[in-house]
């Protein structure tokens, strides 16, 4: 495996951990599949796998355990793949760290697609990089600083450090509670109208179109994300 990419599966369906394998095989990524939660832990902590596949129903747990513990110590891509459509449960995920979430059934060329904008932000973008560009827009962090067509934008320290949470990790869903608890503060976590008022204002400053954004999008009823490059 030492010339694929090496991704964990966390499934415990036989015919959906298969497909998964064999799907991600013939595009390059090689995998190990395990179907329980304490197996998914001590898989991780022992070969530092690139990217976990993370079903949420195993039989010995709930998946969203596997996000917290995993978050404790390390910020590599999880995307959850599950049944599970509610946007609560999405939002409870992405709050504890998911990278990613996909629901069942879903087409592989999505998920794929998911992987490659996740492994991509690994391998380009950690906060010790200063500087992320997407498109016309450069945002140095180091020198916290924002360029858009090469020209500086001014921004309020809110929008910055509001841009600063999107640039950690571009492509991601932010929820508006962890934006919140980041920029404000953990006590202002249901001041959802803050969080409204200046992306508004943000978006107004980078975007030509405002209503029809291409580098800060929404997730619906769960927060933003800034565009992946």
């Amino acid at each position: 495996m030492s010339d694929k990419v090496y991704i964990l599966i966390v499934e415990d369906d036989a015919e959906i951990k298969q497909f998964l394998q064999s799907s991600l095989l013939l595009n390059g990524y090689a995998s190990i599949c395990v179907s329980q939660l304490q197996h998914a832990m001590q898989q991780f902590a022992e070969c530092k796998p690139l990217l976990t596949i993370l079903d949420l129903n195993l039989p010995d747990g709930d998946g969203a355990q596997f996000i917290s513990n995993i978050r404790s110590y390390s910020d590599l891509p999880i995307i959850v793949l599950s049944a599970k459509h509610s946007e609560q449960e999405k939002v409870r995920c992405f709050d504890l760290g998911a990278d990613d979430y996909l629901s069942k059934p879903f087409g592989i060329q999505e998920l794929l697609a998911r992987i490659r904008v996740s492994l991509n932000r690994t391998s380009k973008m950690t906060l010790r990089d200063d500087v992320y560009q997407v498109g016309s827009l450069e945002i140095d962090m180091a020198n916290q600083s924002v360029k858009l067509n090469d020209q500086p934008i001014h921004l309020t320290p809110i929008e910055f450090k509001l841009l600063f949470q999107l640039a950690q990790k571009p492509g991601k869903a932010f929820t508006h509670r962890q934006l919140l608890s980041a920029v404000w503060g953990i006590e202002y976590v249901d001041e959802i109208h803050y969080l409204r008022i200046h992306m508004g204002r943000l978006r107004a400053r980078l975007e030509q179109n405002p209503a029809t954004p291409k580098y800060i999008l929404t997730e619906a009823g769960i927060g933003y994300r800034l565009a992946a490059n």
